[in-house]
Parts: C-alpha cells; structure tokens; sequence
C-alpha cells in the first residue's frame, strides 16, 4: 500500500511539474482529479464489496451509476430543451441492450460480480457517445444552419434537414471507439483484458472476455449515439448564429 501512494505522489509530482514548465493552468485540476479519484474509488470499492453479497445494494450502485451518466452527458447538451430524456432513453437502451445480449446468451454468468463490472464499462461507453453525438449535432446545426434553411425552403422536414449533420456527429461520437477497438492488443492492453489477467484468468480467457466487452461497449455506443441524434434531431427552432 506504501509503494502504491509513493507512486501515485511521485507520478502526480511529474504531472504537476509538467504543467508548470508549459505553463499550462491544469495544475489545480490536476491534483483535485486524482484526490478525487481517489476518494470515489475508495467509497466505490466498499460499496461494491457490500453489493456483492446484497443484490439490493448493486441495484442501487447500478441505479447511481446510471444517473450520474445521463446528468453528466445532459449537462453538456443544455441547449436542448429534451436533453435530459433524450440523454436517459439513449445511454439506458445501449446499456440494458448489450446487457441483455451478453447475458441473455449466456457470454456472462448472470451473477452481480459481472453485472456490475460490465455495466460500469458500457454505461460510461454510452454517456460518451451521447454526449459527443448530441455535442456535434448542435454544431453542426450552428455551422451549417443555411444548408437546414435551404432544406426546410424547399419542403423538407426539420429531421430530414438535420439527417444529414446527425449522420455525421454519429460517425464523430465512435470514430474514437472504433479505432481504439482496431488497435486492441497492438497499441494499448485494455483494462477489461490487464484485469482478467491480474485475477488469473489465461491470456485466451482474458482475451475472450476482451473481445466480448469491446463488442458489447460498440453496441452501446452506436445505439446511445444513434438515439440521441434521433431524439434532438428534428428541432423546431435553430439554434442563433
């Protein structure tokens, strides 16, 4: 425990002084995210611990969970009047479909160990892509309002105007995810893959949940993505310029 905090110091020492010589005003921030973190990770670690014996304690990890995502992606699309439902319908469907396939076949034990674990994973996944989708439709509406204009001028739909601008803050919000899947084992381990093999698991086992929690974290995103964009897609008024 004394060599984990001595490099966490060390290692927040480098960043800190990193910032500093560039000059960069992240120095603050810096040191309040990794106190932070810890404190969360610390509460969550007790609290995942006592949800292991008690279902109703992972429902209620699960519900915070989920929460704290739609108010975290809503918070970025406030120019929204329907972001708050828009942002819950999107991030709960990506979720409780990659959950519902996952252990519906049987990839997973239903048990709260994997629930919670795979939840966390694809939850987070899903607030991004909503987030990042609903943000780059807005701009795109702010940039490109004259082609809307021209649309609506000539008879189409606020949602047929705008179809064009959601396919591509779609594409934008899992450019990330995709290439980060493509580069999987080649540029970077995964936390899901480094886990399973820090609790013993075989590198083909670990692999296997790897590739099992990639696919799933997609699923969620394209479809957090896809109906957020749907949604808030078919505005009836367009944003000022």
């Amino acid at each position: 425990m004394l060599a984990v905090a001595l490099s966490v110091l060390v290692l927040l020492g480098v960043t800190v002084a990193t910032l500093r010589w560039a000059r960069v005003p992240l120095v603050g921030s810096s040191v309040i995210a990794i106190a932070r973190g810890a404190l969360q990770l610390a509460l969550v670690s007790v609290l995942i611990g006592v949800a292991l014996s008690h279902a109703w304690a992972a429902a209620a990890i699960l519900l915070v969970m989920l929460g704290t995502a739609i108010i975290t992606a809503a918070r970025r699309l406030r120019e929204f009047p329907l972001a708050i439902p828009a942002v819950a319908i999107a991030v709960s469907s990506g979720m409780l479909v990659s959950l519902g396939v996952v252990f519906g076949t049987g990839a997973f034990d239903f048990s709260t160990r994997y629930i919670l674990a795979f939840s966390g994973i694809v939850i987070g996944g899903a607030m991004a892509a909503s987030s990042t989708a609903g943000r780059q439709l807005w701009l795109g509406m702010v940039h490109r309002s004259d082609e809307i204009e021209g649309w609506l001028a000539l008879g189409a739909t606020p949602r047929i105007s705008v179809l064009a601008i959601g396919r591509s803050a779609v594409a934008e919000s899992m450019r990330p995810a995709i290439d980060q899947t493509k580069t999987t084992g080649l540029v970077t381990l995964p936390g899901a893959f480094v886990g399973a093999l820090l609790a013993g698991a075989s590198p083909v086992d670990a692999g296997i949940f790897q590739v099992t929690v990639l696919a799933g974290l997609l699923a969620a995103r394209a479809l957090a993505a896809v109906l957020t964009v749907y949604i808030l897609g078919a505005p009836k008024l367009l944003p000022a310029r």
